[in-house]
């Protein structure tokens, strides 16, 4: 869904050099398409001034503010598939040595995912140049099949397979052109602004100063982009694809207390499976009557796209719940409980919402274990491995060591292909995240 467009690395380094440590501009490498054309001409580029980093980690430019995105949810399609990513700010920087220097750079970490199975992990790298453009330098990338690392194609860092990118001017103009990503051979995005000082409508309501760009691929295909001050990418279109901004934090962040409402979809959700799995489905309809009386209350005021989610997956629990099959209701109650916390994203710290959604993968692996899903529970505990990430630093040392060691043992389970230790695992990791008091 990133569009990573690659050619083979054999063909990679011989135009990519950092350039001399005195340069003032940056080299100008040829065109990275498969055929050499399209890209725009070099002097519509406001790239190639080399870039100095006083604080590369004040990351203040509007349209890019990764320093202050904590946590983003887009939804939309791939084809004909569901699509999901989860864009969160983790709690370290790394230093990259790049064109003479060292840079500081701030770590976000990029999970997509196709009809709800992990398809992509990305851990990025950007800093702010002292005239208030972002640079990116770099990215490990896992694309997975079967639920495990298929390719690690598309990642690169800066110094090492080239130059860092310019990822967003300090100021966009009409036709300004500027190079995501410019390792020809290896990775390859370039993007023209073809407007500025558009609106765009956010759960927040409507943000002033969006500009839409064109973004060129290696094959010389095109995405359509938006990027909106104080969300940075905010939606993405192209060869039938969406990728659109649903809610983030601390842009959409609401005052005050969650909804009551929101809390208890959750539980009656994770009730009915509960409920389902004991073979118990007396108290099952009048918790999903409540269930559809709490979400007709909320449903209004919702973000859209999540809104939209939450109904469906209501509707498909509805009729799961009527075939009295704990197969068929798992699914969707899981899908209504991760609604949920996208919209408790709002009120709630984004290592709280986090730790809620490691719970609620969980629940996933376990019904995936009972299904004797092996792909999908190898895929589930991959993405247990990525969200530990984004709040094992807010636990003490020694819980973080506990947790850590249970979370390997729940790997070693899966590695043996041990479905119900694994499920027992899982089960045991979310009591202990509850204990801890995160989730």
């Amino acid at each position: 869904m990133r569009a990573v467009l690659l050619m083979s690395a054999a063909l990679a380094l011989t135009s990519c050099s950092s350039g001399d440590k005195s340069a003032r501009r940056l080299p100008s490498t040829p065109c990275g398409t498969y055929d050499g054309r399209g890209c725009s001409p070099a002097r519509e580029r406001v790239d190639l001034t080399t870039p100095t980093f006083s604080h590369p980690t004040r990351i203040t430019n509007p349209l890019f503010p990764i320093a202050r995105l904590r946590s983003a949810v887009l939804l939309g399609h791939e084809g004909a598939k569901p699509f999901r990513s989860e864009t969160t700010l983790l709690p370290v920087t790394e230093t990259i040595k790049w064109n003479g220097r060292r840079v500081e750079t701030l770590v976000s970490q990029y999970v997509a995912y196709a009809s709800g199975r992990l398809e992509e992990v990305a851990r990025d790298r950007y800093a702010q140049a002292d005239d208030g453009s972002v640079w990116y330098f770099g990215e490990d990338v896992m694309d997975y099949e079967q639920g495990t690392v298929a390719l690690t194609e598309g990642t690169w860092l800066a110094g090492r397979e080239g130059p860092a990118s310019m990822i967003m001017p300090a100021h966009p103009k009409v036709g300004d052109v500027f190079r995501l990503e410019n390792i020809p051979g290896v990775v390859f995005e370039e993007v023209k602004v073809g407007e500025v000082g558009q609106t765009v409508h956010a759960a927040a309501g409507p943000i002033r100063g969006a500009i839409l760009a064109d973004e060129l691929h290696s094959d010389g295909s095109f995405d359509h982009k938006i990027y909106a001050p104080r969300y940075g990418e905010f939606r993405t279109t192209g060869s039938g694809d969406l990728e659109a901004l649903a809610v983030a934090v601390p842009a959409d962040a609401e005052p005050g207390r969650a909804p009551a409402e929101l809390d208890a979809l959750s539980t009656n959700a994770i009730g009915i499976l509960e409920l389902a799995r004991l073979g118990d489905w007396m108290g099952v309809p009048s918790m999903l009557r409540r269930m559809q009386r709490e979400w007709s209350t909320l449903e209004t005021g919702s973000p859209p796209l999540v809104a939209s989610r939450m109904t469906e997956a209501l509707v498909r629990l509805a009729h799961a719940v009527k075939t009295r099959k704990v197969e068929r209701v798992g699914q969707p109650a899981i899908d209504v409980t991760q609604s949920t916390l996208d919209l408790l994203l709002r009120y709630r710290s984004p290592v709280e919402i986090n730790a809620a959604r490691f719970r609620l993968w969980t629940q996933q692996l376990r019904v995936d274990a009972a299904a004797q899903d092996l792909a999908g529970v190898t895929g589930d505990v991959a993405v247990l491995e990525w969200i530990r990430d984004r709040f094992a630093a807010a636990l003490p040392a020694n819980a973080r060591t506990d947790f850590d060691n249970h979370l390997r043992d729940l790997r070693a389970a899966v590695d043996d292909k041990n479905l119900p230790a694994a499920a027992d695992h899982a089960a045991r990791l979310s009591s202990r995240l509850r204990i801890l008091g995160l989730a």
